[in-house]
């Protein structure tokens, strides 16, 4: 108890006192909500993608360069899913969090370093395929090295942006139930001033933006794929960016359209209380859906490899025991059949072959 309280008392009491409405906007279902979702990706997401960073790596066979994307999101998944247990903990634990203020900035930036690192890597595979669909002779000229330095460019911006939110101060607050809540429940102050840079920047530039530029993206792949011969690689191109719309659509677009809202209401332009609690539930349900992406991810790599490295038969083959003779009378009836017939005088003039 002593250790906690040391870490708490950092807790302003303009915190405590304007905390914005988080006190009276409640959702019980979101304890088993998260706890339940965030455990299965957590088992799914482990084991999908430790098992893509090392095919993506080790085994499968590339036919372009934009792999080093792929293995940077498996890489960023990873980091995500690891973070999850304490998640699960808080969540499981009615929102208290008990790890400390550090932990707290730690694993509340890193779970959405993988949104937006997600997003920037599905932008740059669209990119990448847009490339080498409409122009295969400047395809052919980009070299791994561009490759490392696009991911280099997204990690440190990335970072450059987190370092300063984790030294920035606390970011832990007094919760319901004498709880302390993690990365949520900020005062309206906090919102709009110290939160409000992160918020927009992550919503122009980290998807509005890149989720423009995929869908700008796959109508001129397609366009252009229905112009000329239909081949394997064709295909993929287009296969690639389809998964990519649908990850986002299923994940991100519902996650980041309720955001939106969600500071709007926070900074306090939404004071509708009915719709401010519609709000708030619809934030809790798609913060818990967006995790999925880091299980969906892996179809991508999947499906734009060329190695059957990621093909798995589980079939299996047995031979048949009955031996089968020109003389049954049927085609694939037994000769075992055949004589039970000839024993108990069954058998037909016209039987064989005439």
């Amino acid at each position: 108890i002593m250790a906690n309280v040391s870490w708490t008392e950092g807790v302003s009491n303009e915190t405590a006192a304007n905390a914005s409405s988080e006190f009276s906007l409640e959702a019980d279902f979101q304890y088993c909500l998260f706890t339940v979702i965030y455990s299965i990706v957590f088992v799914l997401g482990l084991i999908e993608n430790v098992l893509s960073l090392y095919l993506l790596s080790c085994k499968v066979k590339h036919i372009s360069h934009s792999y080093i994307y792929m293995i940077n999101l498996a890489l960023a998944d990873t980091l995500f899913v690891c973070v999850l247990p304490f998640k699960i903990h808080y969540h499981l634990n009615w929102n208290n969090w008990i790890f400390g203020d550090m932990a707290c900035r730690i694993t509340g930036t890193l779970y959405y370093i993988n949104i937006y690192l997600s997003i920037a890597f599905f932008t740059c595979i669209c990119v990448d395929r847009y490339i080498a669909v409409l122009h295969p002779f400047a395809y052919i000229q980009i070299k791994v090295i561009h490759y490392v330095m696009v991911v280099t460019i997204l990690w440190v911006v990335a970072l450059s942006v987190t370092v300063p939110l984790i030294l920035g101060g606390p970011l832990h607050n007094s919760g319901a139930r004498n709880t302390t809540a993690c990365f949520e429940n900020f005062a309206t102050s906090s919102w709009t001033y110290r939160m409000a840079p992160y918020n927009i920047l992550a919503l122009v530039f980290g998807f509005v933006i890149p989720f423009s530029i995929i869908l700008i993206s796959y109508p001129l792949i397609a366009k252009r794929i229905s112009q000329i011969k239909h081949t394997v690689r064709k295909r993929k191109a287009v296969s690639t960016v389809y998964i990519i719309l649908v990850i986002c659509a299923l994940c991100f677009l519902p996650y980041h359209l309720t955001h939106l809202l969600h500071f709007l209401m926070r900074i306090q332009v939404i004071q509708n209380e009915s719709f401010t609690t519609l709000i708030y539930k619809m934030r809790r349900v798609t913060l818990a859906l967006v995790s999925f992406n880091c299980c969906l991810n892996p179809l991508l790599y999947y499906y734009t490899s060329s190695s059957k490295q990621w093909r798995f038969s589980f079939k299996l083959r047995f031979r048949s025991k009955m031996v089968y003779t020109i003389c049954d009378r049927k085609l694939g009836e037994s000769s075992y059949v055949y004589k039970l017939q000839r024993r108990h005088g069954n058998k037909n003039p016209r039987d064989g072959i005439n």
